[in-house]
């Protein structure tokens, strides 16, 4: 089957995109940066492509929306179980534990790549779950994701009842409201996170961060762009702070300041 696009239309949006967000794509992944291109000329109702890019030369919101459309946000609650095992066993404890003697207790979590928000909400559910006295410390969750649909999905908190499938019953009780055939996530839940619209080719400006979960996000990035990012994080978290990333992402042979680690069945880095 013949391609959508040519090979010179191909590079000029993969390196666009790339430029704009650090996302490649590969030949491999080819099809869906075309189908997504394809989608935008019918719905523009442009015929040649080459007219379309030089639409995103000039309209910013659309280069915003192709690139909220070619990001994968495939997401779910609690999803990899070994993490949360982890965070919930290893991770927060040890936390607990060495800011015990501190009057002011501060617990700061990034969710780079948040999509639809089922992963800060599962790390928010984890904190009230896991530490001793929640209340005593001031919690912070940022969220953060290049795709602005998917930050409004998140921000509402509501989510079907197959959303919901993964999440144990208790929880659902006190964490969700059951609402209009599904879940909202309750206020409380809500006031730890806040959402932010980021492309992680940039600063975010925050510091002092103790965990950062980026999990199937840069394996969408070549390794220069992987490098920056993981450079950015190390920036960004405090001594001693730990990264979540993918099952199928690795900072193998990359010289930055993480070191490998494996806690409990779970495959995870630390600052050094």
């Amino acid at each position: 089957m013949s391609n959508f696009l040519n090979d010179e239309e191909f590079d000029l949006f993969k390196d666009k995109i790339y430029q704009e967000s650090g996302i490649h794509f590969s030949p491999i992944n080819r099809p869906i940066l075309e189908s997504r291109i394809k989608e935008r000329l019918k719905f523009k109702q442009i015929i040649y492509p080459k007219d379309y890019y030089t639409l995103l030369m000039d309209n910013r919101d659309e280069l915003n929306f192709l690139l909220d459309n070619v990001t994968t946000n495939l997401t779910s609650f609690f999803r990899n179980d070994t993490h949360f095992e982890a965070l919930n066993s290893i991770v927060l404890p040890e936390i607990e534990n060495r800011k015990s003697t501190l009057s002011n207790k501060k617990l700061k979590i990034w969710s780079a790549g948040c999509s639809t928000g089922e992963e800060p909400y599962s790390i928010a559910i984890s904190v009230l779950e896991k530490l001793i006295s929640p209340n005593s410390w001031h919690v912070e969750i940022i969220a953060s994701d290049i795709s602005l649909k998917s930050l409004m999905i998140a921000k509402e908190g509501y989510y079907s009842i197959d959303k919901v499938e993964n999440v144990k019953q208790e929880y659902l009780t006190k964490y969700f409201d059951k609402t209009n055939g599904g879940y909202r996530i309750k206020d409380f839940v809500k006031s730890l996170i806040r959402f932010d619209y980021h492309n992680l080719k940039f600063d975010n400006g925050e510091r002092d961060i103790d965990i950062i979960f980026c999990r199937n996000v840069i394996i969408y990035f070549d390794r220069n762009a992987q490098i920056e990012v993981i450079k950015k994080f190390s920036e960004c978290a405090n001594e001693l702070s730990y990264l979540f990333i993918g099952h199928s992402e690795s900072l193998f042979g990359m010289n930055s300041d993480y070191k490998f680690h494996k806690l409990g069945n779970a495959c995870i880095y630390r600052k050094k």
